[in-house]
């Protein structure tokens, strides 16, 4: 089960005041800044059906080449969907889960290398939220190794341009807002039982360098150090896996957590620090209970954060539009208006939708 899986099946019904569109000037200026393209362009997340024709999918993937699609985002590995797309000028990316690894293989030769809770319980036999949240732990070396292993292997072929990393973070301390009733969970505090992680490779390292044991924190979830420890192991997993993509002169791109703010304060995720290609904030504004407009502030945080960095495209969760194509344009001009390179969609890409990212491209 994929993670935008998850969400439909915790039945989150398909996914302030509104701010003055931005001037075309400065509008302009903020693309500048955020190191996007002069023109608008579009990406997708799939899951490739295996048992679609290639001339199938050549057909259906210059559809997408028409309507600004230019990278696509699979999330297992499909010759054939790679080839089709890259046959119509798609650049085709190997989606990659990162640190939520559930493999029963990997499980039992390698439970020591699973995350712990602030209770001491590890995700290889006690998964948080649901049975497939299995997290390893960034500081672990031998986790690291692993995962460069995994990228070697994905982009030494030929018909892959690039990685895109999904769950590269720790698990979420704080659920997204929307899902609380749906676990019968109060989290306006962090519960031991989400906080990770509290191995002994974490807790030894960081007392190493700052003389104290995170365990024996009064409050940990109020220690300015202790978080900036674990963003700066899971940017470490970032900078490794860049390496590998930067020596086969391959992308390296990211889906993260909606804003810089967010990121950091529920999965202790820095991206903005991560020597990326290209990131895909995830900007589920049902998610978080938030109106269409939400999803520009979302972004100009985020290009603001990144000070031109690389580009960013605003994550789109297409059942959270509920079919309403007006609210799905007016989300893409929002995003595009607030300085994103372009807009990312998981869900089904229909002809309504192809239409409106071809509008958008004007």
């Amino acid at each position: 089960m994929n993670k935008r899986n998850f969400i439909k099946t915790l039945g989150i019904g398909g996914l302030a005041m509104a701010n003055p569109l931005l001037p075309v000037s400065a509008a302009e200026k903020v693309a500048s800044v955020a190191g996007k393209a002069a023109t608008v362009s579009h990406r997708v997340w799939i899951n490739p059906d295996h048992k679609e024709k290639y001339e199938d999918l050549v057909k259906k993937y210059a559809g997408y080449k028409k309507a600004g699609i230019l990278d696509i985002m699979f999330e297992a590995d499909s010759e054939q969907h790679f080839k089709a797309a890259k046959a119509n000028g798609i650049k085709a990316h190997r989606w990659m889960w990162t640190m939520n690894r559930g493999e029963k293989d990997l499980l039992a030769s390698h439970p020591e290398w699973y995350a712990k809770n602030r209770k001491g319980e590890s995700c290889a036999d006690h998964p948080p939220y649901v049975d497939y949240y299995r997290w390893l732990c960034p500081s672990k070396p031998e986790v690291v190794n692993y995962l460069k292993s995994q990228v070697e292997q994905i982009l030494s072929k030929d018909y892959v341009d690039g990685i895109h990393l999904d769950y590269v973070r720790f698990c979420d301390v704080i659920l997204p807002v929307n899902l609380w009733d749906h676990y019968g969970i109060d989290q306006s505090k962090e519960l031991p039982e989400y906080d990770f992680c509290y191995c002994d490779t974490c807790c030894s390292g960081y007392k190493e360098k700052y003389g104290v044991d995170p365990k024996d924190i009064q409050h940990p979830d109020q220690s300015p150090s202790w978080r900036k420890y674990r963003y700066d192991r899971v940017t470490n997993v970032v900078n490794n896996l860049a390496a590998v993509a930067k020596s086969h002169k391959k992308a390296i791109t990211a889906a993260v957590f909606p804003t810089p703010e967010i990121a950091k304060r529920i999965v202790r995720q820095d991206w903005t620090n991560w020597p990326l290609t290209a990131v895909c904030p995830m900007i589920y504004h049902g998610f978080y209970r938030e109106k269409i407009v939400w999803i520009g502030d979302a972004v100009a945080e985020g290009v603001k954060a990144l000070h031109g960095a690389f580009p960013l495209y605003a994550g789109l969760f297409m059942p959270d539009f509920h079919n309403n194509y007006d609210d799905f344009r007016e989300a893409v001009r929002l995003a595009v208006s607030n300085g994103a390179a372009g807009v990312s969609i998981f869900g089904d890409v229909t002809p309504e939708v192809l239409t409106v990212l071809k509008g958008s491209l004007a």
